[in-house]
């Protein structure tokens, strides 16, 4: 009998597989009918950064007394002014309709459908690109290239989320690394299944290689289930 397999480990759960608790929800505000006819004024009065993430939540006290957390801006400062709405204007942290946002702007935290609280480009120093837009559709250009089409009343935030220079500050050591995979609920380090024993891994042995074709059957049972899964292709692809 081998050993049990990595991811055999994680979908059993454990201690060493689980993510810290995570804090605060960060999301816009109900989609009121105040924002989709005019504006609703906030001021930010936080600054929050939790473990397990890699932005920084601005905490935002509306004028009806609601409160939120929400990705914050590069540039935001505590006391700032940040208005929500149709009617908003175009300004650091000021969330909009798309088809209200011009072309060719900075923006972030994207909603996928009208309401939802955010979505796409959350993570820091990042920010897409609104390309066109018609009564449809708008185009946004997503940080990974990719051109995205979404429905026009779907909100956004001026601006690029804050701390885009975090990963210039470089690790050091593995016990660094080690805790930031822990705040994230992966395991670290991951050894490759080649350098492990015949009976820990069906990769594992004395030849440092698979040995064998490493495509396996989607359905096969867990203790073999490595290497590429169902894959619809093996090999180099022909130029």
């Amino acid at each position: 009998m081998g050993d049990r397999l990595k991811h055999q480990r994680r979908g059993k759960g454990s201690s060493t597989f689980r993510a810290k608790a995570k804090g605060v929800k960060s999301s816009y505000i109900s989609y009121s009918d105040e924002q989709k006819e005019n504006v609703i004024a906030g001021q930010v009065v936080d600054l929050v950064k939790e473990t397990g993430r890699n932005n920084v939540l601005s905490g935002v006290l509306f004028e009806d007394n609601s409160f939120e957390y929400v990705v914050a801006p590069e540039g935001i400062v505590v006391g700032q002014e940040v208005r929500y709405g149709k009617n908003a204007g175009i300004g650091i942290g000021n969330v909009l309709p798309l088809f209200n946002i011009p072309e060719g702007c900075p923006i972030f935290n994207i909603e996928k459908t009208p309401g939802d609280g955010g979505k796409f480009v959350r993570g820091s120093g990042g920010y897409a690109l609104l390309v066109s837009k018609d009564s449809k559709r708008a185009f946004v250009k997503l940080p990974s290239g990719k051109s995205k089409p979404l429905n026009p009343h779907s909100r956004a935030t001026i601006g690029c989320v804050a701390g885009g220079g975090r990963p210039e500050k470089p690790l050091v050591k593995a016990g660094n690394m080690f805790r930031k995979m822990k705040a994230k609920s992966r395991h670290y380090p991951v050894n490759r299944g080649v350098a492990m024993n015949a009976n820990a891994h069906p990769f594992g042995g004395s030849q440092h290689h698979a040995g064998k074709s490493k495509s396996t059957s989607r359905h096969a049972h867990p203790g073999r289930k490595v290497g590429n899964i169902a894959s619809r292709r093996t090999g180099r692809k022909k130029k």
